[in-house]
């Protein structure tokens, strides 16, 4: 598979899966303002992932359009990080998912901005916008459920103790993204692994809980090795346009 293709074809699935996810609260939020700001959350992500999958699809030269690339792949074909396809969960669940998640997007597109491909840096400016404005939303909840109740509290650092592994995914580079980092295409991860840790050690400090330390990482989803939750996603996902190929609005 072609390096550029992979990579943004990575950066795409991470769109696409968790604003799948979070769209899955539409109708079940805690309160309506937050109902609606999920359901915005989820609409910037998978406007995020077709401009993506836009350019992946001019990359890789075979004539497959956004839909056949969000819609039309096994399993095994996306390169989303294992977290992004964790089931939401409870509220604090899906809040410390999607903190840990915009954390790593900001600074991941603001070094985008940089990149040696054009329309990646225009689509990394225009997501920016709307990944700071996610940022501080999921941050400001982090530290609202921390400094909450007794109840939010346990639920905080119960989804703590579930979400963490699937972190150091996030900043571990595989071939792909080595290769794209060295072409000037891709990010500088040390660089994103030390801002995310400050981005995250921040909110963590302003709430007052501790970052862990150590302990082991998942991996495998940027190479296609994913958790027995994606299926049950992409079955639903899938359906219509596998059922009526081709159809549009």
């Amino acid at each position: 598979m072609d390096t550029s293709f992979a990579y943004i074809l990575h950066l795409a699935d991470n769109a696409l899966i968790l604003g799948q996810r979070l769209s899955e609260w539409c109708g079940h939020g805690p309160i309506l303002e937050q109902d609606m700001a999920m359901t915005n959350i989820s609409l910037d992500l998978v406007g995020q992932s077709r401009s993506l999958f836009q350019l992946a699809g001019e990359l890789e030269g075979k004539g497959r359009s956004e839909d056949d690339l969000a819609f039309m792949r096994v399993e095994i074909d996306y390169k989303n990080c294992l977290l992004a396809e964790q089931p939401n969960g409870d509220f604090a669940k899906t809040i410390l998912r999607q903190f840990f998640y915009d954390a790593f997007s900001f600074h991941n597109y603001t070094a985008l901005l940089q990149s040696s491909n054009e329309q990646v840096r225009a689509i990394a400016e225009k997501s920016l916008k709307e990944v700071t404005y996610h940022l501080k939303w999921s941050s400001e909840w982090v530290i609202r459920l921390v400094d909450g109740t007794e109840e939010s509290l346990l639920r905080m650092k119960t989804a703590l103790l579930e979400l963490w592994t699937f972190t150091g995914e996030l900043y571990t580079p595989v071939d792909y993204e080595i290769k794209a980092a060295e072409s000037g295409l891709g990010v500088d991860f040390d660089k994103i692994k030390t801002l995310w840790l400050e981005e995250v050690n921040k909110v963590f400090d302003m709430a007052g809980i501790k970052v862990p330390v150590g302990g082991w990482m998942q991996k495998g989803g940027k190479k296609g090795i994913h958790t027995e939750h994606l299926g049950f996603l992409l079955a639903d996902m899938q359906y219509l346009q596998r059922t009526y190929p081709g159809q549009k609005w």
